[in-house]
């Protein structure tokens, strides 16, 4: 038997949460180890099926370009459960990746994923922020898990996108300026985890959309009816599913918000937050086409 159906990114990202919550490496971890959630709006969705609440969303692509939160965390930024106990992680993230090992998972989104399943994350901070923890909890025996939906797809390869990118070298930009950190681990996408959820076999067809499917991934599921009966309840479950998140951490910032301070201290070095933002410096544009 065969179906067809039409997720939206949204809806992607929630029946990803559901497989990855259910995989085995991640119920072992909420058992008897330590599960790290980084935040994205994808792990949002993660952490409400892991613990019940959504966490707070820092990078985003809005229309208006690269962006961040308007201003700092209210609620759990980073998601640390150490044998189902929940808390908001606030130390050190190098000390906390240090007493992670085998037996214990961190799951992260990703900005790109290229056609051999390889993914890498946006970063605006210095020197990768957060992302550059991930390689060390791989050597240390951590299951990084990667959660990406197909709209995440580039036509290039990763390789070719970390190359181009870089926080330093970029002159002018929709937001901050990102360099690209690539991760490796179990990739996650909507037809892995329906796959997993339901056992049936599941090939994209088609991608995009409009009215609202911008960005949708239309898919075919095939296997026995009971298979397919199974993929599909799966997937109306999860139909008109809404963006997860901390509400206040979705307002994206603006020239004037507290996220976007002039300098940020980097290993007692300051540079410049946020560089290359147009909607920072105005006058940014004019400037750089001036010196061409």
């Amino acid at each position: 038997m065969k179906a067809q159906v039409s997720l939206t990114p949204n809806e992607a990202k929630r029946l990803i949460a559901k497989a990855v919550a259910h995989m085995p490496a991640t119920q072992a971890a909420l058992r008897n180890g330590t599960i790290l959630v980084k935040c994205s709006t994808t792990t949002s969705a993660v952490a409400e099926e892991l613990a019940g609440v959504p966490i707070c969303i820092s990078g985003r692509i809005t229309l208006q370009g690269a962006k961040t939160a308007n201003a700092k965390e209210q609620g759990i930024f980073r998601l640390l459960l150490e044998k189902g106990e929940m808390r908001n992680v606030s130390e050190n993230m190098d000390d906390v990746g240090a007493r992670m090992g085998k037996g214990d998972v961190a799951i992260v989104g990703a900005n790109a994923l290229d056609i051999n399943r390889r993914a890498a994350i946006m970063v605006a901070a210095p020197l990768g922020g957060i992302a550059r923890l991930f390689p060390g909890l791989r050597a240390n025996g951590v299951t990084v898990i990667i959660v990406v939906g197909w709209e995440k797809l580039i036509p290039g390869s990763i390789e070719d996108a970390v190359n181009v990118a870089g926080r330093e070298s970029i002159d002018l930009a929709m937001g901050a300026a990102v360099g690209m950190v690539p991760v490796s681990g179990t990739v996650v996408t909507e037809t892995d985890a329906i796959e997993m959820l339901a056992g049936v076999k599941a090939t994209v067809i088609g991608a995009g959309g409009v009215f609202g499917a911008e960005g949708s991934t239309t898919f075919v599921m095939e296997g026995e009816p009971a298979e397919v009966r199974k993929a599909w309840g799966l997937v109306q479950g999860v139909k008109g599913a809404t963006l997860s998140g901390v509400a206040a951490s979705l307002v994206e910032c603006t020239a004037q918000s507290t996220s976007c301070a002039k300098f940020l201290d980097a290993g007692g070095v300051r540079v410049l937050s946020h560089r290359a933002c147009i909607y920072r410096q105005p006058s940014l544009a004019e400037t750089v086409f001036a010196g061409e």
